[in-house]
């Protein structure tokens, strides 16, 4: 059992310094996401699985990383806006983070360490595309690209890691909560 993901600081959307501590005891899906990125329109999915389950001790968290081709290149005003207007983001939004490389986040260098691979994909054929326009991971266990998912268990455990092709709907990553929420 781990605790240590709850004393990482990280910062809202609005500036405000914090932990995850707050939401020590639930379930919670850490996704990097990005406002032009092909996989965007993945906020939908991610916002209805947040109002299902949000009443059960469900949260959904949302880092932006501007780490791949500059999918994320706007401020954090521009970040909350877009969500909200577009895809109407209720779920708690961060301050823009790296999630690779030599200026990776201590959250992302914790959670790619602890969990090297994605538990649900869809094979590989998602990394075999990015390959083909030049986009590798350096390490093993980099984030492969946004909206990779990480769900963290009630008790601060990495339940799955997620590949970013697998949506918020896709069954086994609802059961994958469900199941978590149960606990």
């Amino acid at each position: 059992m781990s605790n240590k993901i709850y004393e990482i600081p990280v910062r809202r959307i609005d500036g405000t310094d914090t932990t995850l501590g707050e939401f020590q005891g639930k379930a919670l899906l850490l996704v990097n996401v990005a406002s032009k990125c092909g996989l965007t329109p993945q906020y939908e999915g991610l916002e209805s699985l947040y109002k299902e389950y949000k009443d059960l001790g469900f949260e959904v968290l949302g880092f932006p990383a501007n780490n791949f081709l500059a999918q994320e290149p706007g401020t954090s005003e521009e970040i909350q806006d877009f969500c909200q207007t577009n895809y109407n983001v209720s779920f708690p939004l961060y301050e823009k983070l790296s999630v690779k490389g030599d200026d990776q986040h201590l959250l992302y260098h914790y959670l790619t360490d602890e969990k090297g691979e994605a538990d649900i994909t869809d094979g590989n054929a998602f990394e075999e595309k990015l390959a083909g326009f030049g986009q590798k991971r350096e390490k093993a266990n980099d984030v492969l690209w946004n909206f990779e998912k990480f769900l963290i268990a009630k008790d601060g455990s990495i339940a799955a890691r997620i590949a970013p092709d697998v949506t918020a709907e896709d069954e086994r990553v609802v059961a994958a909560v469900q199941a978590e929420l149960a606990k």
